[in-house]
């Protein structure tokens, strides 16, 4: 009998359930122990929805209250010096939240010996998509041991509920090649004294009642460093023996195997899981390389996108590989977990019902993973009405007249080389711009955007439900913006910006202004512990019907002398951002994103506006995760980013943003964007990406972070200065300016003043050193 499975599920909650108790314990107002009742309820609630489904393998141990990935290190003891752990008994949760998020100085951090000087672990982004993980820390300091089986209590209480599940852990050589060495040390060569704790872990797993264990290993499907090949093959033969009886699922997804396949196939599990939506191609392969008696799971449900699946494409795949013997040991699953997609549809009631019909949600991919395994077993009759529904939506999506635009189409026909060029080499530019800005060294300026305080989504609220007037409404919007406009003029910020207080999201804000795009009132998808966010669909061609953020920015740049910053969101995180539609290339969507920017760089700088900031922290979560793939992508990245932007004068200063990225080995293309400035977050990584600009001679400026704001701690004014310091060393200081790692939204107010304060006295104790 086929086995209908799931990789993982959402955390969050329906209603961002999983956020709201997050956020209530960190200010106090609940009890460790009313966090982790909400946590069981919202596992017990998964568990319920997935059974009730038709979900035969329930995954268990998926959840997490922050990632995944720091709570597999702090139940293996992989846990730094100086966050309060002994180095014996379980991690508290006061030491994970620290490891998280930075210490706070809170009554409950000092009762566990927390210094108020712990930092937050690095974070970065899970492969190629929007989710955070927290990097691990290791060195030759580490020692493993299991301080908590999660993955075997995860089992009992899905046993005590009635449900006997499949958990999930993050396999040895993956977490090995995630995480990052302290002092020299490669992680990798961690293995032997990692590998009795997983050992240890899948006996407890065996003990505790699990026939099968699902063990990720998603850098299977990457270029893997010299080494990995022999660790696999060490870390398998050392599991496949810990715990007999208990079945092993070697779980690949977000690409094919590739060269890693014969790897896979060697090694000594019970199953295999694919990625068919990335990678459908290599089923064929996969067939013939794997042993007859291995189990597959085909990933054929989409965990990534949020389009109901062709069916009868889905069950064309299965039936090919259920052909030659092998139809009693195939799972149906979806290609990877489902924690990248919203909970459920059913909570859609504003939708156009032409495009809600083809959408698919996680709790509608369930039904889809639970029909597809009947297909096959039960043949196509035995769905025939499913079948014929799945054919008359993908045939009425096919015939939508709606999703093209004559107009759109002859103006991306139109684009020149030219027009992705600007006309004048940086350093001429550079020129015309000292002499525009009059900047001095050091110019100070922040991401974008300030905190979205009650009061805001209090007035968006009132606006929403019409309690008050869009006059109203914007009334209170300039009156915000006046007052942070005034106090940047205050403090000594030399590039001011005005605040964002008017925009929901930097995404979402402009989508909603611009034809293609649609929207959810409750599609949350975790970003990063208690952020989440709400992608919109782009489900037809892309433009600019009006102007969108010139009001705001103009009215900013009236109340101030200094030089405001007008604040857009590039064409390569508009479309990785977003759920995107899938009968017309990536490409060709990036671009109508990229015309759609253009427009609004130049109304901003017909506007007076000096400085324009494109941001684009998803450029390198686009990147394939293959080498081989890359330059094709970076290509039209590339292209769609400088499309967005050489429409301006020399004069005026283009910037961008990124998040978390390694830049080293794209750094070449990085440039290629021709920016006038650059500005990354490094706080966390205490400059070290700057590594990246010392190997290469970047020619434009740079901003590299000094205050991660990604953790509610606030660096001191020293501890700043100390980061430029480092920077210095590395980038000639008058192509430095001085910022934080990101905008500036999620934070509060107090914080925000006192950070910024710091910030502005170390580039002023900075330029003094300079100067000296």
């Amino acid at each position: 009998m086929t086995i209908a499975a799931t990789l993982g599920y959402p955390r969050v909650g329906p209603r961002r359930e999983l956020k709201t108790a997050l956020e209530s314990f960190w200010a106090g107002t609940t009890t460790e122990a009313d966090l982790l009742a909400s946590a069981a309820a919202l596992r017990a609630g998964a568990r319920a929805v997935q059974q009730g489904a038709g979900i035969q393998h329930v995954p268990s141990g998926d959840f997490a209250l922050y990632d995944h990935v720091l709570e597999t290190a702090c139940a293996l003891g992989a846990i730094p010096d100086g966050y309060g752990w002994s180095g014996d008994g379980p991690a508290s949760i006061a030491t994970m939240f620290a490891l998280a998020r930075g210490a706070r100085g809170s009554a409950a951090e000092q009762a566990a010996g927390i210094p108020s000087t712990a930092l937050a672990l690095e974070m970065t982004k899970w492969f190629d998509t929007n989710y955070h993980y927290l990097v691990p820390r290791l060195s030759g300091a580490t020692r493993f041991r299991l301080l908590h089986n999660r993955w075997a209590d995860a089992v009992r209480e899905g046993l005590a509920h009635g449900t006997r599940t499949r958990p999930v852990l993050l396999g040895p050589v993956s977490f090995l090649l995630l995480s990052k060495g302290d002092d020299g040390t490669r992680p990798l060569d961690l293995l032997p004294a990692l590998l009795p704790v997983y050992a240890e872990v899948l006996r407890g797993i065996a003990e505790a009642g699990a026939a099968w264990v699902q063990i990720d290993e998603p850098c299977l499907v990457t270029d893997l460093p010299a080494g990995a090949d022999a660790a696999y093959r060490q870390a398998f033969a050392a599991l496949a023996g810990a715990a007999p009886g208990l079945n092993l699922l070697l779980t690949t997804y977000f690409e094919g195997l590739r060269d890693n396949l014969p790897l896979a196939a060697s090694l000594p599990v019970a199953g295999l899981h694919i990625d068919l939506v990335r990678a459908p191609g290599q089923l064929q392969a996969v067939l013939d390389a794997v042993p007859a008696n291995l189990w597959l799971s085909l990933g054929v449900v989409d965990g990534r996108n949020i389009w109901r699946t062709d069916l009868r494409r889905a069950l064309g795949l299965l039936t090919t590989a259920a052909a030659g013997g092998r139809a009693k040991r195939l799972m149906v699953a979806s290609s990877c977990s489902l924690l990248h997609v919203p909970h459920s549809l059913k909570l859609e009631t504003g939708l156009d019902l032409a495009l809600a019909c083809r959408l698919a949600f996680a709790n509608e991919k369930l039904a889809e993973i639970a029909v597809l395994a009947r297909g096959l077993d039960e043949g196509e009759a035995a769905i025939s009405a499913a079948l014929k529904e799945s054919d008359s939506i993908v045939a009425a999506a096919r015939a939508d007249v709606r999703l093209h635009d004559e107009a759109t189409a002859k103006r991306l026909a139109a684009v020149t080389p030219a027009m992705e060029q600007r006309t004048t080499p940086y350093a001429t530019r550079a020129a015309a711009q000292a002499r525009r800005l009059s900047l001095p060294v050091l110019p100070i300026t922040t991401i974008g955007s300030f905190p979205q305080t009650a009061e805001i989504r209090a007035l968006r609220a009132g606006l929403a439900r019409q309690t008050i007037t869009q006059e109203g409404h914007d009334a209170e919007m300039e009156r915000l913006t006046a007052e942070a406009v005034a106090w940047q003029d205050e403090i000594g910020v030399d590039v001011p910006v005005h605040g964002e207080f008017e925009r929901n999201d930097m995404v979402k804000y402009f989508g909603e202004q611009l034809s293609g795009y649609a929207f959810t009132k409750h599609g949350w998808v975790q970003s990063y512990g208690s952020r989440c966010v709400a992608p919109p669909i782009i489900w037809a061609d892309v433009s600019r019907p009006a102007p969108m953020t010139v009001r705001w920015a103009a009215f900013a740049q009236s109340l101030t002398t200094r030089p405001m910053k007008g604040m857009l969101t590039g064409p390569v995180t508009m479309l990785q951002w977003s759920f995107v539609r899938t009968d017309i290339p990536r490409e060709t969507v990036c671009r109508q994103i990229a015309l759609a920017i253009r427009d609004e760089v130049a109304d901003l700088e017909a506007a007076g506006i000096p400085i324009v900031q494109i941001d684009e922290p998803a450029f390198r979560e686009g990147l394939p995760l293959r080498q081989a793939d890359r330059q094709n992508y970076l290509r039209w990245a590339v292209a769609c980013f400088r499309l967005s932007a050489a429409v301006v004068r020399d004069e005026t200063q283009i910037h961008t943003h990124m998040c978390y990225s390694e830049f080293n080995d794209i750094i070449a293309d990085i440039a290629a964007m021709d920016a006038d400035v650059i500005s990354i977050e490094t706080a966390r990584s205490d400059m070290d990406l700057l590594g990246a600009f010392e190997g290469f001679a970047y020619p434009n400026e740079v901003g590299p972070g000094v205050w991660d704001i990604h953790s509610p701690r606030v660096p001191t004014a020293e501890e700043m200065a100390a980061l430029l310091r480092r920077a210095t060393a590395r980038i000639d200081a008058s192509r430095l300016w001085v910022n934080p790692d990101c905008g500036l939204k999620t934070r509060g107010w107090p914080e925000v003043k006192l950070a910024m304060g710091n910030l502005v006295a170390a580039a002023r104790q900075v330029r003094a050193e300079l100067a000296a």
